[in-house]
């Protein structure tokens, strides 16, 4: 069966995927949503026997229905290889009482990479197959990890050009440092004198400006995405769950058909929406668990039912997330709906213009899968330190918002469902903020000057992304005003 995909806020066209992941996001600010979520075609118990590139590839099939075997294949060899520093890709590791799905092995040490390591291979498929002469421009917004792994992705990929931008001191001196020393001819990095909605609100202004469109066009250019807006990046994330549940069977933790909870640590929403594809896919997942840290939007809508970005922008220990405006919910609010594009359409306008917007209750209704919670950067310490000092295990930031809010999910529900977390970076990606927790002697160290304590502290070896960056040169120091970033991007292509 052939999966087409529409804008949330137009029905009324269909694309193949990889059209789809040509154009990343619609040419009516929407995004792009399948027709239809396709249930699994195999037994869930074969899960236990497959690796993790099998399991991709039977899971992608499904939703990627344009792209032969060989293809889907040759991306997924392709982008889950050597660059991921444990042959299990994605291992799952038990500490206190659920399981720790780690996502962090890859190139830049956070999840992005297990979607971004496969975008660039997805996509360059995808512009053969639909015989796209023109040159793509990746513009990308990212609140700090985005950014890196895209980078790395798609430096010096033939027919390619990525422009990222990220906000100038919202994001860890790991994550700024792994940006500006990224090599590449195709690469450009720029900081912007704002936050992160403000970055991702001017990528999302350039995509839907006609004369910018065609100004790129008449030079032999096409925008597009590799934010999580584009569907080759949310597809790959569904994979990780199915691979968890396997992993769970093959250890016999579960026995087919159990149920299991997900718990996630979401600014954007795309991680979760994975694992919510793949509930609805066929994977028995019981309850998804959204943990939002101070910036918790999402977790008042789920409480309220009412979405309000008018609010303070939080600068947490766990940047990532300092997210107002989550654009990977509007895929969510299409869905439950009813799949109606005018009724989103409607609620993205208010969105725009009042800062906010309320769902109605037959909506709301259909969000009993979910439960929101969030972490106080205090109650996230906490987390960091009495994990460590239980089991000796060592999680970053985000990781700890989600450990929090799991553990104050079970206190309230008395849930004993076996519980998979999103461990979304490696510790080392934050140092400062990890080792000040596990003890305040540290507090005083710089990030750099951490690396060597936390292996020891950690018994966990410095991964080459840090070690690669601890002496590289910076190559880019672009800063630009928020208005400024369209001049930035034609500057980058001459134009």
């Amino acid at each position: 069966m052939e999966v087409l995909y529409s804008s949330t806020r137009d029905g009324s066209k269909f694309y193949k995927a990889s059209e789809a992941i040509l154009k990343g996001l619609a040419d009516d600010g929407g995004l792009f949503v399948p027709n239809t979520i396709p249930a699994f075609d195999f037994d869930i118990n074969k899960l236990k026997d497959w690796d993790y590139k099998e399991t991709a590839y039977q899971v992608m099939k499904l939703v990627l229905s344009d792209f032969t075997e060989e293809e889907l294949r040759n991306c997924i060899n392709n982008a889950y290889d050597s660059k991921f520093d444990t042959e299990e890709i994605a291992p799952l590791v038990y500490a206190d009482g659920a399981y720790y799905l780690e996502l962090f092995h890859g190139a830049t040490i956070a999840f992005k990479d297990m979607a971004l390591s496969i975008l660039p291979h997805l996509m360059t498929t995808s512009a053969k197959k639909n015989n796209l002469k023109e040159k793509i421009i990746i513009l990308t917004a990212t609140s700090g990890d985005t950014g890196k792994a895209a980078l790395a992705g798609f430096a010096d990929v033939p027919g390619t050009g990525i422009v990222v931008f990220y906000p100038k001191d919202g994001v860890s001196k790991i994550q700024e440092k792994q940006m500006v020393t990224q090599r590449g001819n195709n690469v450009k990095v720029v900081a912007i004198k704002g936050n992160f909605d403000d970055a991702q609100t001017g990528v999302k202004e350039m995509f839907g400006d006609e004369a910018l469109k065609a100004k790129l066009a008449a030079n032999g250019y096409v925008f597009s995405s590799a934010n999580s807006i584009n569907i080759g990046r949310l597809v790959p994330q569904i994979a990780y769950y199915v691979y968890a549940y396997g992993t769970l069977l093959k250890e016999g933790k579960i026995a087919a058909g159990d149920k299991m909870n997900v718990v996630v640590p979401t600014g954007n929403f795309g991680n979760i929406l994975a694992a919510f594809y793949a509930k609805n896919m066929g994977l028995p997942i019981a309850k998804l668990i959204c943990a939002s840290n101070d910036n918790k939007v999402l977790y008042d809508f789920f409480q309220t039912g009412e979405y309000d970005r008018n609010r303070e922008f939080i600068l947490t220990s766990s940047p990532s997330m300092d997210i107002l405006i989550s654009s990977n919910l509007e895929r969510l609010i299409y869905y439950i709906a009813g799949n109606d594009a005018t009724k989103n359409a409607s609620l993205m306008a208010e969105l725009k213009s009042e800062g906010k917007y309320t769902i109605t209750d037959e909506m709301k209704a259909n969000l009993t899968d979910f439960v929101g919670g969030y972490a106080s950067e205090a109650r996230c310490a906490k987390m960091i330190k009495d994990l460590y000092d239980k089991c000796g295990y060592v999680i970053d930031t985000h990781t700890a918002v989600a450990g929090a809010v799991y553990e104050d999910y079970k206190q309230a529900s008395g849930d004993d469902t076996i519980t998979v977390i999103a461990s979304t970076a490696s510790p080392y990606k934050f140092m400062g903020s990890v080792m000040s927790a596990i003890d305040d002697k540290y507090a005083s160290m710089d990030d750099f000057a951490l690396i060597d304590e936390l292996e020891k502290v950690a018994s966990v070896a410095v991964p080459k992304a840090v070690d690669d960056i601890r002496n590289a040169p910076v190559l880019h120091n672009n800063v630009c005003e928020k208005n400024e970033m369209e001049q930035a991007v034609t500057s980058f292509l001459g134009i």
